[in-house]
């Protein structure tokens, strides 16, 4: 390889990875390391079409028990220690996978974070919102899988407080703050739902369908 090409091509990697970083920022996607990419808006707008419409369910028998949560996932490491690794910059762990070190940018808050206490694992779809939305039928081990998915946009590491305000609250309740993300919250939202097949409330879809509509 020439000295000449090899200097062509460094250029053009150089200029295709920041492209790819501003194509981040305008979608609103994080540019860390992060949860499984949603379904894009368009796909996500089909998505909500096909989700069953209907009032929202009771709480009734509801207890985070029965979603079992942060299961081992291997080794020592259970579903929090992956997704903290995961989503985190140089994340260290010591023997038994607990992160005693790293920086956690939460995407909801643009917070940044240097101490895994200071991190929650949101499920984007909260636990009591899936019981409320058809969960409630679901065997334990449904459940279980639906609390502990890595392989869909259902857990993120976020600001521990603001996770803490949204609580069980669905998109016509809660948003993350930053506005920026409210696009890609909602295909994440919509991705999840459709995948379990679970319903949406009538406030829920109509703010879910506007956020898409501007994405």
């Amino acid at each position: 390889m020439s000295a000449v090409y090899a200097r062509r091509r460094l250029a053009t990697l150089t200029a295709l990875t920041a492209l790819a970083s501003a194509a981040a920022l305008l979608t609103g996607a994080p540019a860390q390391a992060a949860p499984p990419a949603p379904v894009s808006a368009a796909t996500a707008r089909t998505y909500l079409g096909q989700l069953t419409e209907k009032a929202e369910g009771s709480s009734d028998g509801y207890s985070r028990e029965k979603f079992p949560h942060w299961k081992t996932q291997s080794g020592a490491c259970n579903t929090r220690e992956v997704v903290l690794k995961r989503d985190g910059t140089n994340v260290q762990q010591d023997s038994s996978c607990a992160a005693t070190s790293g920086t956690w940018k939460s995407p909801y808050d643009g917070g940044t974070w240097t101490a895994a206490s200071d991190v929650d694992i949101d499920h984007v779809v909260p636990l009591s919102e899936a019981w409320k939305s058809g969960a409630s039928g679901w065997t334990t081990a449904q459940r279980e899988g639906f609390a502990n998915d890595l392989t869909r946009p259902q857990l993120i590491a976020v600001t521990d407080n603001v996770n803490q305000s949204k609580g069980d609250q669905d998109p016509a309740e809660w948003m993350p703050p930053t506005a920026s993300y409210h696009c890609y919250y909602a295909r994440m939202w919509v991705d999840v739902k459709h995948h379990y097949n679970m319903t949406v409330n009538p406030e829920e879809k109509t703010k879910l369908s506007s956020v898409l509509s501007g994405c």
